[in-house]
């Protein structure tokens, strides 16, 4: 299955530059063991904040939320789900 995930990330305020560099790095690491697995397909920054969109290509619902949920910020993230599926007027399929 085909999810298009949206992303905000939303780091406490408090946090000091050691935890939040701490998490970012994790953050790196999870996201591209994900991505060279062939799960994560796509993932594009969103210009001018600090989310993402991402296209992950999934068993079902619970390989997703385990993905999702693997990654460091998770706790910290405002997150849009959609499922999707190739249109009938569509010329190509997704370009993996």
């Amino acid at each position: 299955m085909i999810y298009v995930v949206e992303m905000d990330v939303n780091i406490p305020e408090s946090w000091h530059e050691e935890k939040i560099a701490d998490y970012l790095s994790r953050e790196k690491v999870c996201s591209q063991e994900h991505q060279k697995s062939g799960k994560w397909i796509y993932l594009w920054r969103v210009a001018g904040r600090y989310s993402n969109i991402s296209v992950l290509d999934v068993s079902g619902p619970d390989e997703l939320h385990s993905i999702i949920s693997s990654l460091p910020l998770f706790p910290y993230m405002n997150i849009k789900i959609t499922s999707v599926c190739k249109h009938p007027n569509a010329l190509r399929d997704l370009m993996i």
